[in-house]
């Protein structure tokens, strides 16, 4: 680049004085020196690509066209000029005549080369320092030569040179560092033979220096101590040891000894312990990252700012401009950490100390750092109000404060006039109000989050003035009215999720969304059609949740068009008809699909099937008809949840039992209600967790193989409303939680629940023996034990009591949290001769030093002489005659109200099981949202 600019001025500064040193003047009659310098430049740039020097050659080839271009114009301008060439060099040029002053330009610098003709070209020769002389050239060496010599000097420039001394000091630290080289990709490849500028993540200064070191992830586990020879390394400018895990080792003090260190970021690094003093030597620090996620190093001892604190540790670092302590542990007030912040970091941009143990207030000191543009104080416990002074910052770009325990009402104008705001996220502040009154037009916002708050109130129409809204997060809030029609013109949208609210009305559409990759809107009372146009054009969405909402019409078949669609959830809505037909249901990467509760009819299309990639498979509480042959299913070698329930299905179970064993991660089966007439293959099965047979024709005795069905991991069994006469003898009950066999034929003993059980449910059946005397060992954590509509005889064992989430518990008296058994009401015991009553209650059963004696049902009751009618127990037992007329009767006769009725019940029961489990799901889901959110924050 040098030589091609040099080439430029040494033939205009020739060209101009050929009379001065005519043995190089240039004749144009005898060559074209234009085309000859566009050769020298060509053939530098040919050279400098085939050394891999990019920009070299694209340089070079640059200036070869400008010379050209300088040569054009000149010759424009002089046309009429003809020099003649001397053939001897005068070594003593006489000084120039008047004549000859007046004709000729003079030579100019070489920051002005090229005058008006290029000045971009020589803009970057100004930067890489070339040399101002306008003489440069001795007599007697020829051209050539000159070309050779600048080539090479250019390249050596270009490259670099790494000193001995540095290179040793890099092998040397390499050689004490433990990390694993198959992760490594930039250690591994430091050896001897290169230069160690040329090294990954190494950089050199001018003089061969190290200015900068790279190792972030780079598995280091050890070898950085004071004695290290990464701190003799001091040119170092910017020095990243972020992702590494030091197993817990305090940062060593001989990181003052970089004084140089403008960057420094040990982030997730696993470093621990207190933040030497040593490190407010470095006065050059424009950026420090010292952060530790939680979602890296959940179990490590964080670093601390204790002693020294905050306003020692950095009232030398005046220079910071980004500050990342996110995870150190600070624990200090909020005039303590604001006042230290503010009073010595004046030229701070970026403030990041989430989950640093601060308290508040937030204090007013902050207000003076007016160059702020990121503030982040997540997960601290601040305790108060969001202050009004934030929307005083002119550049404030990020505010995160989630999971600060704020309170009151969060201030309406940093939204409105905050026109610089890009991200505002609020995320669980439970106590935290606000709303939504409006947006300027052209506001900057990107991503607004305001998860498990206590926003309220509509959503404007003029949230479709944030053309640049990417994200837009608002679940679990208060929000209500309907979803603004106005967010169908925000095409820049990827996220949004409105889930658990009190939306209403019809859905917007959201076809000029094209970037769209999640949309959950589950859990409001959305109502109306959706049509399928809505959703076209969607080539990113991979989530789309619609459960729990009054949706009408026929499900939007362009869902199943969509060719990154990964998750369909419909369930609980209103959605009626059939299903059309769609294709390429094989290239889909479709892996949930939850049509469940609704009201879809007709057969269950097979191109459900054909999604081979489907894990989750949910049909039931629908209006589906027709035979579906389990063998059809064998293709879903990933399916792990099936569930057919409550439709008008007949389920053909009558296929070779290797057919289900091509279902190895099936862990839940729901078939209720599906016309079985005899158990499935299951034996194989050795991950399903849930089983449901309910509600079918299934007869003969309960096989012992099902106990062992998950290889003993089985939770809940469903065997209700079949035609069971008994179990299979020799059985061990696995850790069931659930258990239910009412409404069958068994007969013989009761089985001993397990001790895992939470819900037992025998009634309904012809037990006809006595009531276990170690019943109650199965009981101990069970909530619902019903043994009632059997032939039970004998006394109530008194391990009954053990069921201690069983009673009600008595009140405490002066404090005394002793519960006893006052009144535990066997509501769901009926026998078939009952003396005693038909409600037994239990009066301190076994909980007091004195026991009453067992009741018995072969023996009376033994009243008191003053016996007298009791309209209690007569009106119990005319309301038991009555219910039993007028419900169970009927229950009893009538089989399709039975079915009718015990459907009903077990979707109850259903809902009430799945209740918790839905709300760990829920949570398992905000988790999994806020360790990506803080992953993408760092």
């Amino acid at each position: 680049m040098y030589f091609a600019s040099r080439l430029c001025w040494f033939r205009r500064h020739f060209r101009n004085h050929g009379s001065t040193y005519p043995s190089l003047a240039i004749n144009p009659s005898n060559s074209n020196m234009a085309a000859e310098l566009c050769v020298v430049g060509t053939l530098l740039c040919l050279l400098f690509g085939g050394l891999c020097l990019a920009r070299a050659a694209l340089l070079c080839l640059y200036l070869s066209f400008a010379c050209l271009w300088d040569e054009f114009v000149y010759q424009k301008h002089n046309l009429s000029r003809n020099q003649t060439l001397n053939s001897t060099v005068s070594l003593a040029p006489p000084p120039p005549s008047t004549s000859d002053t007046s004709s000729r330009r003079r030579a100019k610098p070489i920051t002005d080369l090229g005058g008006n003709h290029n000045p971009i070209a020589f803009s970057f020769l100004n930067l890489m320092g070339v040399f101002q002389s306008s003489k440069f050239l001795p007599m007697g060496i020829p051209l050539l030569s000159w070309l050779f010599f600048f080539t090479h000097i250019f390249i050596i420039s270009v490259s670099g040179q790494c000193l001995h001394e540095q290179k040793s000091l890099l092998l040397q630290l390499k050689n004490n560092l433990t990390f694993n080289p198959s992760i490594s990709t930039r250690l591994t490849n430091w050896n001897q033979t290169l230069d160690c500028c040329k090294w990954n993540g190494v950089t050199c200064d001018r003089n061969g220096y190290v200015a900068g070191l790279d190792l972030n992830s780079e598995s280091i586990s050890n070898g950085i101590g004071c004695s290290s020879t990464l701190f003799s390394l001091r040119y170092l400018e910017a020095l990243n040891l972020a992702s590494n895990s030091f197993n817990s080792t305090a940062i060593p003090s001989s990181i003052g000894n970089l004084t140089n260190l403008v960057y420094l970021n040990l982030s997730n690094s696993g470093f621990s312990g207190q933040i030497p003093i040593e490190l407010s030597f470095l006065t050059r620090l424009v950026t420090l990252d010292l952060s530790t996620t939680a979602s890296y190093f959940p179990p490590i001892q964080s670093l601390q700012i204790q002693n020294p604190n905050l306003s020692t540790l950095f009232g030398n670092l005046s220079g910071i401009k980004e500050l990342h302590l996110d995870g150190v542990n600070i624990s200090a007030n909020g005039y303590e950490w604001g006042r230290a912040i503010s009073s010595s970091l004046p030229n701070l941009r970026v403030l990041s100390l989430s989950n640093c143990y601060l308290s508040g207030p937030i204090d007013d000191s902050l207000q003076d750092l007016q160059n702020l543009s990121e503030i982040n104080l997540g997960s601290n416990n601040l305790s108060s109000l969001v202050p009004d002074f934030f929307v005083n910052f002119p550049h404030l770009t990020v505010l995160r404060l989630s999971f600060s325990n704020l309170y009151g009402t969060f201030p309406e104008n940093i939204l409105q006039r905050v026109q610089t705001l890009g991200t505002l996220d609020l995320t669980s502040n439970p106590l935290l109000n606000g709303s939504l009154h409006g947006f300027p037009e052209n506001g900057s916002l990107r991503n607004l989050v305001l998860t498990d708050t206590r926003f309220s109130g509509d959503l404007p129409q003029s949230i479709g003035n944030l053309m640049e809204l990417r994200r837009i997060e608002i679940p679990r809030c208060y929000f209500s009215g309907p979803i603004p029609s106005s967010l169908a013109n925000l095409s820049h949208l990827v996220y949004l999720d409105f889930s658990s609210n009190n939306f209403s009305g019809p859905i917007p559409s959201f076809q000029i969304s094209k970037n769209l990759t999640y949309i959950d809107l589950s859990y409001n009372t959305l109502t109306g059609v959706v049509p399928s146009t809505y959703f076209e054009g969607l080539l990113n969405l991979v989530y789309i949740d619609l459960a729990y909402n009054s949706f009408n019409g026929s499900i939007p078949s362009s869902l199943f068009s969509l060719p990154s669609l990964q998750k369909i959830l419909l369930s609980n809505n209103k959605f009626g008809g059939q299903i059309f037909v769609f294709s390429n249901e094989s290239l889909s990467p479709l892996d949930t699909l939850d049509l469940s509760s609704n009201k879809l009819e007709g057969p269950i299309p097979s191109h459900f099937f054909d999604f081979l990639r489907l894990d989750i498979l949910s049909v039931s509480f629908n209006n589906f008809s027709g035979t579906v042959a389990l063998e059809s299913i064998q293709r879903l070698k990933n399916l792990t949840k099936l569930e057919l329930s409550y439709n008008n299905l007949m389920v053909d179970v009558s296929f070779n039992i290797s057919i289900l064993s091509s279902f190895p991660q099936l862990t839940v089966l729901s078939l209720a209600s599906c016309n079985l007439r005899k158990f499935p293959a299951l034996m194989n099965q050795s991950r399903v967790i849930h089983l449901d047979l309910s509600g079918n024709k299934i007869s003969g005795v309960i096989p012992n193989w099902i106990w062992n069905v998950g290889d003993g991991k089985l939770a809940f069994l469903n065997l209700s409303c079949n035609l069971l006469v008994g179990l299979q003898s020799v059985y061990m009950m696995p850790s069931l939680t659930v258990l239910d066999l009412h409404s069958n034929q068994l007969s013989g003993e009761i089985p001993i629940p397990p001790e895992a059980a939470i819900y037992v449910d025998y009634a309904g059946n012809k037990f006809n023996s006595s009531i276990p005397a170690e019943v109650g060992n199965g009981i101990a954590s069970a909530v619902f034990f019903s043994l009632s509509n059997n032939m039970l005889s004998g006394p109530i064992p008194p391990s009954i009591c053990n069921g201690s989430y069983l009673q009600r518990k008595a009140m405490m008296d002066g404090g005394n949290a002793q519960p006893y058994l006052n009144h535990l009401r066997f509501g769901v015991f009926t026998f078939n001769k009952l003396y005693y009553q038909d409600s037994v209650t239990v009066i301190n059963k076994g909980c007091k030093e004195t026991e009453p004696p067992t009741p018995t049902f072969d023996g009376r009751h033994s009243y008191s002489d003053e016996e007298e009618i009791n309209w209690v127990y007569i009106t119990a037992t005319l309301g038991y005659t009555i219910g039993f007329g007028v419900i169970v009767g009927p229950l009893l006769c009538c089989k399709r109200w039975r079915r009718c009725y015990y459907k009903h019940v077990d979707q109850a029961i259903l809902r009430i099981l799945h209740h918790q489990e839905r709300r760990a799901r829920n949570q398992r889901r905000r988790d999994n949202r806020n360790v990506i959110r803080r992953r993408q924050h760092h």
